[in-house]
């Protein structure tokens, strides 16, 4: 459903995204992970099609990004890490609003939208215009508008920032039901162990490249780490070294 095909990004002469190649197929929940500055967030937005890459390709369920854009945004549902919402409006009219922006209106949006308040607790509040919401209110309202339109896959960073024990358990079943029925979700998150107990699969990078992909049991197996956890896994990959000069230097 997703194919990244050598995608790349640079901004003068530094390289954000280098060369990365990835397909998450359908019905997979896939968690991608990495660093601070790894060049996850950049892949998001490209896939999403708000940064244009300086090479390479990215395709929707087989549409490509750059070819036919509007098509390939139609099947995507996306969740940022720092969500804009039209403050003058309404939980509802925000929801409205985003579905009118994939041609959908009417009885079935009106009957989704509340469905989708309901389930956030945001129901009480759908009148109530967005500037009265809390961090935690607008997070869960973002949330439901990347569904709002029914989406083929679901792309989205750091998902339980701002969110309440119970709501982020409710996006936790909504992901996993999603993906049962045959849709799919590529998720960064710095929560390893939430990467760890909801992902089929796990793709890590730093420095813009990919460093390991694979399910938990081909991860320990590549980083030979054992039985251990995704911790160790990431910080043998990434930053184990690191952290023992900050010990050294800490007992120095």
């Amino acid at each position: 459903m997703i194919e990244l095909s050598a995608l790349t990004k640079r901004y003068g002469k530094f390289t954000a995204v280098d060369g990365l190649s990835l397909t998450v197929p359908r019905g997979e929940l896939f968690g991608f992970l990495g660093p601070n500055g790894a060049g996850k967030t950049t892949s998001l937005r490209m896939i999403a099609g708000i940064l244009r890459p300086t090479s390479g390709a990215v395709r929707i369920a087989g549409v490509d990004v750059a070819v036919d854009p509007t098509a390939a945004k139609s099947k995507l549902g996306f969740i940022p890490d720092r969500p804009f919402i039209y403050e003058k409006l309404t939980g509802i009219e925000f929801l409205r609003f985003v579905a009118g922006l994939y041609d959908q209106s009417g009885t079935e949006v009106e009957h989704r939208a509340r469905e989708l308040l309901a389930l956030f607790d945001l129901e009480e509040w759908r009148d109530e215009l967005v500037e009265s919401y809390s961090h935690g209110m607008r997070q869960k309202l973002i949330i439901s508008s990347a569904f709002v339109h029914r989406p083929a896959v679901i792309v989205v960073d750091e998902p339980m920032v701002g969110l309440d024990p119970k709501a982020a358990r409710i996006l936790k079943d909504l992901f996993r039901e999603y993906t049962r029925r045959g849709n799919t979700v590529m998720m960064s998150t710095h929560a390893l162990e939430v990467a760890e107990a909801m992902c089929d699969r796990i793709g890590i990078v730093q420095g813009g490249k990919l460093r390991a992909l694979g399910t938990m049991s081909e991860l320990r197996a590549s980083a030979a780490a054992g039985t251990e956890g995704l911790e160790t896994i990431f910080l043998r990959l990434t930053g184990e070294n690191a952290a023992r000069e900050l010990v050294e230097v800490l007992d120095a």
